[in-house]
Formats: C-alpha cells, structure tokens, sequence
C-alpha cells in the first residue's frame, strides 16, 4: 500500500511503513515552530499566578485564624491541592497546563493534577486496581525520590555538620 507524498505536490507516492529514522524526519518537518521566549513567559507568568494565590490563601489563613506563617503553610498545601483537584475534575487545568506547559507544574498544584488525571483516566478499571494502582504508580516514584534526597541531604548534613551548627545558630 502506497500513500502521496504530502505537501510536495509531486504526485508520488512513498510506502506506508517508514523507518522510525524516516518518520521522525517526516514528523520533524511538520511539527509546528515553537518559540522558547514565548514559551518561558508563559510558563512564568502562570507559575507566578499559582504561587501569588498561593500566598493570597496563607495571607487569609493568618489574618482570618491569627495564624503564624508557619502555621498557615499546611491549610494553604491542603487548599491548594484541593483548587488543583476540582480544576483537574472540571477539565480546566489541562487547559491552563496546554497553555501555559511548565508553568503549570508548580510542585503541589502540578503533583495534585498528576495524580487526579491518573484516578479520571482509570477509573472505569476499578478503585484498586485503576485508580489506586494507577494513581500511585506517579506518587510512588515522587514518593522515592523525595525519601532518597532527604536520607542523601540528611547525611551531608550529618558530615559537615551542618545541623549542629544550625541548631546552635537557631
């Protein structure tokens, strides 16, 4: 089976079945330009509005609960996670995500998105074995990465001594 070339207006015709050399070419050629100015601006711009709300909740949280900072961080991760949820419910945030690409992924909001795509996507598989298997097979990596990079931070802290001399300072 045969197909016409397109956009050469040649008339020939090449064979269905290309190399994967062959097709990443042909995929190349119509792959639409991309501007990296354009892209880092918008990846910036979102991100900034992720964190501004972000702020705006811990700002509530204190003056509404005479919270401290501190103590406003964990209602302000939970709320957040919660926004990025019901936007990823709605079907919003992939949008914001197509739009705006890096910028979307903001550690909390970009994590929360993650895992509720994956329990959306498996969820007609069953609770356990789609949308818990699913839905943990990113949180389980993530989950790994953050124990292995504390247990690698927490040594170098051990080494130089660094947490005595925090502790003391503090």
């Amino acid at each position: 089976m045969a197909v016409k070339g397109a956009g050469r207006g040649t008339g020939n015709f090449k064979p269905v079945s290309m190399s994967s050399k062959e097709y990443q070419a042909f995929a190349k050629a119509r792959e639409p330009a991309r501007s990296v100015w354009t892209n880092c601006l918008k990846a910036f711009l979102v991100g900034g509005i992720i964190c501004t709300i972000g702020q705006g909740v811990t700002q509530f949280f204190m003056a509404a609960f005479q919270m401290s900072s501190k103590d406003a961080s964990n209602p302000t991760v939970a709320v957040m996670i919660l926004l990025a949820v019901i936007l990823t419910s709605l079907g919003v945030y992939d949008k914001i995500a197509q739009w705006a690409g890096a910028g979307s992924a903001v550690p909390v909001t970009g994590f929360a998105n993650s895992m509720c795509s994956a329990a959306i996507e498996h969820r007609a598989e069953g609770l356990v074995l789609g949308v818990g298997a699913n839905m943990f097979k990113l949180a389980g990596s993530v989950i790994v990465f953050g124990v292995v990079a504390a247990f690698v931070v927490g040594i170098i802290y051990w080494v130089f001594g660094i947490g005595a001399w925090h502790d003391a300072a503090g």
